[in-house]
């Protein structure tokens, strides 16, 4: 039986888990996802924005 991956909350956490969950469902580096985050709200992105509203949509685990 196949399972599906799910988009959720990690236990990884620093803030909210979601950019550990992120990397959980990426199957990459959480540090990476983490410091993409900072570089793309210190460049003026949405950065900070996009986090808060996942921190919100997102299921925890």
């Amino acid at each position: 039986m196949q399972s599906t991956k799910r988009l959720t909350k990690s236990n990884d956490r620093k803030i909210a888990g979601v950019c550990g969950g992120l990397a959980e469902y990426f199957d990459v580096d959480p540090t990476l996802v983490r410091l993409l985050f900072v570089v793309f709200a210190l460049a003026g992105g949405p950065g900070i924005l996009v986090y808060f509203v996942m921190s919100l949509v997102m299921p925890n685990y």
